[in-house]
């Protein structure tokens, strides 16, 4: 799958609304990536209300000249987003009893990818894995992390935001710790 990888600016948030908005996309704009970025335990907004404050801080990470993350575009067409940034960027990674950190070496972090219904099954996500990577290299970032689902047979749509352990292993990532059975703690080395 070839597609080109821009960061998601100002000019190209359109882009990234109408892939949350598109079918398959439901949890997408809930969550507006902003789940792991926020600091308590959970908003005290619910439903529409929490999916608008998510939308406006991401919006704001945007609008602050801070790349949250990548546009995967074939032909044009935005197909697929991928979440990354420095560990430090997710608060509530420290927290987590699968994604908390392995070591105190400096990492970035994969936190999800969305791709639209239509686009499944194309090789979409593993084109954005290899995009966050060299992104991240570029960035200056020596090791990336991901957090993916190892599950036998199919698992939901609503889990497969944070990608598949096979689809890490293709790109290169090696497991460095799993504290749950399904979710492995994969990492590469990015060489300059």
């Amino acid at each position: 799958m070839k597609l080109t990888l821009q960061p998601l600016t100002p000019e190209r948030w359109p882009d990234l609304e109408a892939l949350f908005a598109a079918r398959g996309c439901a949890q997408a704009r809930q969550c507006w990536c902003m789940y792991y970025r926020e600091t308590g335990r959970g908003s005290e907004l619910g439903g529409a209300a929490r999916a608008a404050a998510h939308r406006k801080g991401l919006k704001a990470l945007v609008d602050d000249g801070r790349p949250p993350g990548l546009i995967g575009y074939r032909d044009g067409e935005p197909v697929g987003w991928v979440a990354l940034g420095p560990r430090e960027d997710f608060a509530k990674l420290a927290r987590s009893p699968v994604m908390k950190p392995v070591d105190d070496q400096p990492v970035w972090s994969v936190i999800c990818f969305v791709v639209p219904a239509a686009h499944r099954g194309q090789g979409v996500a593993r084109a954005l894995l290899d995009g966050a990577k060299a992104w991240a290299r570029r960035q200056g970032a020596t090791l990336l992390e991901g957090y993916p689902m190892d599950k036998a047979g199919r698992a939901g749509d609503d889990t497969m935001w944070f990608g598949t352990r096979t689809m890490f292993e293709q790109a290169g990532f090696g497991e460095v710790a799993r504290r749950k059975p399904e979710r492995p703690v994969m990492r590469i080395r990015l060489v300059r």
